[in-house]
């Protein structure tokens, strides 16, 4: 997980700081040099830490924290702060035209994961309201036109290509023609990754951007290369201009360093982050959201937009239809896992919870779901209607089909009868359907105060 190494070091720290009865120079000099390793073997940039902590050491030094009521948690407030800071400090929104088509340039290195953004981009702005555009503009590499007409598929989105034909500048500008033709508002296109150092290449982005006016030149970079990841993000700012960034693979193994650095280093701002390799798993990038992340502070308001997205309110009547029935049986339950599992990765929303991280490191195996699910789908109408008619015969013959142990399937239905019980209580305290429908943003505009 993304920051994994710099979160837990950082939430150790902040966590002394809490504990500490007053903060004095001496305290202060030694936590601070704790901060200062735990940024740099995220491979922040040296310069950059340097700043970080200085300007950590000004404020907490400063007499209203000196004379604080609880100082540790003054000092914890300013290194979050720091951190907002130094992740973008707002959220930086994407350019959109008021005459359309608005159209982003994606330009990166090869192998950076240009294509799957661009069809990860255009699902999340056709989620917004857009109708897009995709243009392959990758005429080198082997298969990249067939690569990005696969997603379009997989997405239902258009895609604009020409086969056998290398004039970049003229696919882009006849694309931008099919756009207004077809009353596409949004044009992506999904150039051919380069090295900085190709000046042949380089200048082709020159030509496209030229031609075409794109209103956002995005950068895609995979955070896997940490301070790698700014140099290039400097150079094609240099060189081409950018207007954002995008970091894929923040899911993975990563230090967080690119993450931390690229916005000081190129004035560009993160504006999405990739977060796993679905087509549904691109974020926009919120500093405050991802500086609470790390420190431990959980990040509720992300959690409440995965499941304004993708929790279904029909679905939600029918299970309060059944409650209202005193009946929840294995299809109501697998509903559920269904729309859970929509929502992501599990264990990356564990963490989004505040205070999961004093349970220690709790990792989820998502496989798991899988697994019940071929266990409920391995059941008859009948057992999936009744689950108390599942008796041993019933249960040898679902493990078997499910490929499972009949101890697991034993497992899983006490797992089952709690859950039965939890939802009837649940029904109990008040309309289901309520309470997804206050699962909107403007009821907890002040939760951000409490991160």
């Amino acid at each position: 997980m993304a920051f994994e190494g710099l979160s837990s070091r950082l939430q150790a720290i902040t966590k002394k700081i809490k504990g500490e009865a007053r903060i004095t120079e001496s305290n202060m000099k030694e936590m601070l040099r704790e901060v200062k390793l735990a940024l740099l073997e995220a491979d922040v940039n040296y310069k950059i830490v340097k700043e970080f902590i200085n300007n950590v050491q000004e404020k907490a030094l400063g007499q209203e924290v000196m004379k604080s009521l609880k100082p540790g948690e003054q000092v914890v407030k300013i290194v979050k702060d720091e951190l907002v800071e130094l992740l973008g400090g707002t959220e930086s929104k994407i350019n959109i035209s008021p005459n359309p088509p608005t159209v982003i340039m994606l330009v990166g290195l090869q192998g950076s994961g240009k294509t799957t953004t661009a069809g990860k981009l255009a699902n999340l702005l056709r989620k917004q309201g857009k109708k897009p555009l995709l243009v392959a503009c990758d005429v080198y590499r082997p298969a990249a036109i067939k690569q990005l007409q696969v997603v379009g598929g997989q997405l239902n989105i258009p895609v604009y290509s020409e086969e056998n034909v290398k004039d970049v500048v003229g696919i882009a500008r006849r694309a931008m023609s099919t756009a207004m033709s077809k009353l596409n508002d949004v044009v992506i296109l999904d150039t051919a990754g380069r090295l900085h150092v190709d000046e042949e290449l380089m200048q082709e982005l020159q030509n496209v951007k030229k031609s075409v006016r794109p209103h956002e030149i995005l950068l895609v970079v995979d955070a896997m290369t940490g301070q790698d990841a700014v140099n290039v993000a400097n150079e094609f700012n240099t060189q081409v201009g950018i207007d954002g960034v995008i970091l894929t693979k923040l899911d993975g193994d990563t230090r967080g360093g690119a993450a931390l650095s690229v916005k000081k280093v190129t004035g560009a701002p993160i504006k999405f982050a990739g977060v796993g390799e679905k087509l549904s798993e691109l974020e926009v990038f919120h500093p405050d959201r991802m500086a609470s992340r790390i420190l431990g502070m959980g990040d509720v308001l992300s959690i409440i937009e995965k499941a304004e997205a993708s929790l279904d309110l029909e679905e939600a009547e029918k299970l309060e239809a059944q409650l209202k029935k005193n009946k929840f049986d294995l299809n109501d339950y697998l509903a559920q896992l269904k729309q859970v599992k929509k929502m992501g990765s599990f264990s990356s929303i564990l963490k989004m919870i505040p205070g999961m991280n004093k349970l220690g490191d709790i990792k989820v195996d998502d496989k798991e779901f899988d697994k019940i699910e071929a266990m409920i789908n391995s059941m008859s109408a009948e057992e999936r209607a009744n689950p108390k008619i599942l008796n041993g015969s019933r249960r040898k013959r679902i493990a078997k089909g499910s490929g499972r142990q009949v101890s697991e399937i034993n497992r899983f239905m006490d797992s089952f009868e709690m859950t039965q019980k939890m939802m009837k209580q649940m029904k109990n305290k008040g309309n289901m359907r309520k309470m997804m429908k206050g699962l909107n943003l403007d009821n907890i505009k002040d939760f951000k105060d409490l991160m």
